[in-house]
């Protein structure tokens, strides 16, 4: 999937995106448009599921912390989601 646009907008495009409610298929066009142009996603990795890759809100997760990690459960697939606290 080659992309004609530019880094510059692509990440305009991820920002719009990730500043609304987006569905599964979105975040994944989103994640193979920032590997396409070696765009880092840095903190908005942990806004969606790793594996199910829906969105996080109040409603889909729960999130707690335990031995020096974030643990982010989400609700619609069950799986763990673990970030190291700094």
């Amino acid at each position: 999937m080659k992309s004609d646009l530019s880094k510059q907008k692509i990440q305009e495009k991820i920002s719009e995106i990730f500043s609304k409610k987006s569905s599964e298929e979105e975040i994944k066009k989103v994640k193979k448009l920032a590997m396409s142009k070696n765009i880092k996603l840095k903190e908005l990795k942990k806004k969606f599921c790793k594996k199910c890759y829906s969105q996080f809100d109040s409603d889909n997760s729960g999130i707690r912390v335990k031995k020096g990690f974030k643990v982010v459960k989400c609700k619609k697939c069950g799986f763990l989601n673990r970030y190291k606290l700094k």
